[in-house]
């Protein structure tokens, strides 16, 4: 998304998603790693950024879904990013960023944009699968490339680009009681925008990161 036209944390909470947590016994990295080497049926779940997406050109673009391998359980290491910026201005994000000309693939454009922007080196990491590409209405095709990460590693913030590093617990972003569904009517008449959020203590985390993660969530339920 762009740099928001309208406070999202001020739209009223019109529900919530409400499907039951994961069972712990799915969240662990060798049960998510098994999942990722299966094929199975599941459904992903659409976003209403697409519908902004077919009169764009697309640029591609990836991100790195990071699951890090804590003692008291997977965590999912994301960026606030900084207020300066053109797009995407203060919003949590996965690292991650446009693909450019020499890179080979989505995996390789989460991996260098994830050095570049947190100072995660590649040798900690260890890519176990990707997600449905994810269109947003600033014209990206995300590829969210997930991996395994192992502590202990050092990170360092490009001040350019990110204000804050943190994690959450993957427990908390795999229970439907904490996906709130929100919604905004958009100006010039473009209709309503429905988006998902998923508070955490003061990380407020919601449109494509957010739909990503519930995306996360499907597959790994499936």
């Amino acid at each position: 998304m762009t740099k928001s036209l309208f406070d999202p944390t001020a739209m009223p909470v019109e529900g919530l998603a409400g499907e039951a947590a994961l069972a712990p016994e799915l969240l662990s990295a060798e049960a998510v790693r098994a999942r990722f080497a299966r094929t199975l049926p599941w459904d992903p779940e659409a976003s209403d950024e697409a519908l902004a997406a077919p009169a764009l050109r697309l640029r591609r673009a990836a991100v790195l879904v990071p699951l890090v391998e804590r003692p008291e359980g997977l965590t999912v290491l994301l960026t606030k990013r900084t207020d300066h910026l053109s797009s995407h201005a203060g919003q949590i994000s996965f690292p991650g960023g446009r693909a450019e000309e020499l890179d080979s693939s989505p995996i390789e454009t989460a991996l260098r944009e994830a050095e570049e922007e947190i100072g995660l080196h590649r040798r900690h990491v260890e890519i176990i699968g990707v997600l449905p590409e994810h269109v947003t209405i600033s014209a990206y095709r995300v590829t969210p490339v997930v991996a395994l990460v192992k502590p202990p590693f050092e990170l360092r913030a490009d001040p350019n680009e990110v204000a804050e590093i943190f994690e959450v617990p993957l427990a908390f972003l795999m229970a439907g009681s904490n996906h709130q569904r929100r919604s905004v009517m958009l100006t010039d008449g473009a209709g309503k925008r429905t988006f998902y959020a998923m508070p955490y203590q003061d990380y407020f985390i919601w449109g494509a990161t957010a739909a990503m993660l519930r995306n996360l969530y499907h597959f790994l339920r499936a």
